[in-house]
């Protein structure tokens, strides 16, 4: 249990000082800490591969986001404008 707390501290501190701290890269070496003691006392080897794997699906979750705006937008910008409507004569 040491391990992995030791892990996911070492972890969290090196996350919050080298600028890498995002919420993916954090829940990545909670998970990995404790995947990696579990598996057999190796809680900082799992800390440091779940925060590099929470950080690329963090990112890669936000390109996809602003891809999806991105096409939001196009579409938006491209749809007609409405007809404008002409009262009937009398």
């Amino acid at each position: 249990m040491k391990t992995a707390f030791a892990a996911i501290t070492l972890a969290l501190t090196l996350a919050a000082t080298s600028g890498f701290a995002s919420a993916g890269c954090l829940k990545g070496a909670v998970v990995g800490g404790v995947a990696g003691h579990v598996a057999g006392s190796h809680g900082l080897v799992g800390a440091a591969a779940g925060c590099a794997v929470g950080h690329h699906m963090s990112k890669k979750k936000e390109k996809e986001q602003a891809a999806q705006q991105q096409a939001a937008a196009q579409a938006q910008t491209a749809a007609p404008a409405p007809a404008p409507t002409v009262p009937p004569k009398k």
